[in-house]
């Protein structure tokens, strides 16, 4: 297994795939929706197993010192197998790597168990994403 950024066009392609039918196909949102004006500037990371994506995220420079974790996504079938958990870890080695000192993310209420376990911190109720999908912003020190 290797997380790297994704490199061809087809490449590129599996990776919005991926995080359209995640994070937003279940609420049927419509294809481009997965992609903001962040995906120009953030450091995007996937883990391949044998060219095969299993999962991504978005790594964003907020102010100095502190990064943002964003579109995390692992493919339904490989949940629960450590590739979130590598993706995090290899994220806030990056993040380090660079001097930053805090790692913050809008978290899913289905996904705060899993960042805890990471150890992010809850901070407070953030936002309702489609109406019906609540976020929380947590953070951890690195």
């Amino acid at each position: 297994m290797e997380i790297r950024s994704p490199k061809t066009t087809s490449e590129w392609e599996e990776y919005y795939d991926l995080r359209y039918r995640i994070l937003r196909e279940p609420w049927k949102q419509p294809r481009g929706s997965e992609r903001n004006e962040g995906d120009a500037t953030g450091m995007h990371f996937g883990l391949y197993d044998s060219n095969q994506l299993l999962g991504i995220l978005r790594l964003d420079s907020m102010e100095i010192g502190i990064s943002q974790i964003r579109f995390m996504a692992v493919e339904t079938s490989n949940q629960g197998k450590g590739i979130g958990e590598n993706l995090m870890l290899f994220a806030e080695e990056i993040s380090k790597n660079r001097g930053d000192k805090k790692i913050i993310l809008h978290a899913r209420e289905i996904a705060l168990g899993f960042y805890e376990k990471m150890g992010y911190q809850l901070i407070e109720k953030s936002y309702l994403l489609f109406g019906e999908i609540q976020h929380y912003l947590m953070e951890k020190n690195i």
